[in-house]
């Protein structure tokens, strides 16, 4: 990718282009901890019916939460992967999966950090869009009216802290110096980089539409038997959660990245005079 200031259509191209040079790094990761991902699932929900005696509510609720919680455990791991192997590449120091994970480990701690804050942020924004979803038309039309403020208001806030895990791994920050630091190198650029992330979530929407209903096109053929179903459904939520941090990640380094030069003239090369002149 170009080491330069970046144009608005230049930051949604230009995270492809860096995660196409790494993609065999990056799957070669997500794909066990997708297959380890989905196991724990199956064997939590399995656990719980278990438990509860085949109950549907328990069976749903077990499968719920399990796929968020090892969905947002993925996510965590993927992010630095990513962000570590689009910093190399770009720093012109490819590097392999090997490498990856050990960096991964030695900043995982901060980055748990900085995703807490990231999800209490998503929860706290959004959660209220969402109360009264359980009672009926009223609910709906509740969660219709609030949520797309809710959801401008959330790319509002995270557009401050986008670059937070490219810092953590570039500059060696702990995990509030470099919440600042990010919030720092945004700056005014804070209404941009919120446009940028809504359109990348849009485009999120538009790749998820086909492959849940590839999803659904197979449960139809092999009929709606519960463990082959749920199987189904939450290994596509976790393989969607697994795509989505991929992309973004790559996208919070080209940002990242951006914001240097735009900030701090990164991209500016200074002769070394040479040691006979004066």
């Amino acid at each position: 990718m170009p080491i330069r200031p970046l144009s608005f259509r230049e930051l949604l191209d230009e995270p492809f282009a860096l995660l196409q040079a790494d993609i065999r790094v990056v799957a070669g990761c997500a794909a066990p901890l997708l297959v380890a991902g989905g196991s724990v699932v199956a064997a939590i929900i399995g656990l719980v019916s278990h438990l509860t005696g085949g109950s549907d509510d328990g069976t749903a609720l077990a499968a719920l939460c399990a796929t968020l919680v090892v969905a947002w455990i993925i996510r965590t791991v993927l992010r630095a992967v990513t962000v570590t192997t689009g910093l190399a590449r770009a720093g012109g120091a490819p590097i392999g999966a090997r490498t990856a994970m050990r960096q991964t480990g030695q900043r995982l701690g901060p980055l748990l950090l900085t995703q807490v804050s990231f999800t209490a942020i998503g929860l706290a924004v959004l959660a209220p869009s969402m109360l009264f979803l359980p009672f009926g038309v009223i609910g709906i039309v509740w969660f219709l009216l609030v949520y797309p403020f809710s959801w401008f208001g959330l790319a509002w806030l995270r557009a401050r802290h986008l670059v937070a895990a490219p810092v953590l791994y570039a500059e060696k920050a702990p995990a509030r110096t470099a919440l600042a630091r990010a919030g720092a190198l945004t700056g005014t650029l804070r209404m941009q980089r919120a446009g940028v992330w809504i359109c990348r979530q849009l485009l999120y929407t538009v790749l998820t539409a086909p492959l849940l209903g590839l999803a659904l096109f197979v449960s139809d053929i092999s009929g709606t038997h519960r463990w082959p179903f749920l199987v189904l459904i939450t290994g596509t939520g976790l393989l969607l959660a697994a795509v989505t941090e991929i992309v973004e990640s790559s996208a919070r380094v080209v940002g990242y990245l951006d914001l240097r030069c735009r900030r701090e003239g990164m991209d500016i090369r200074i002769p070394v005079a040479s040691r006979g002149s004066r």
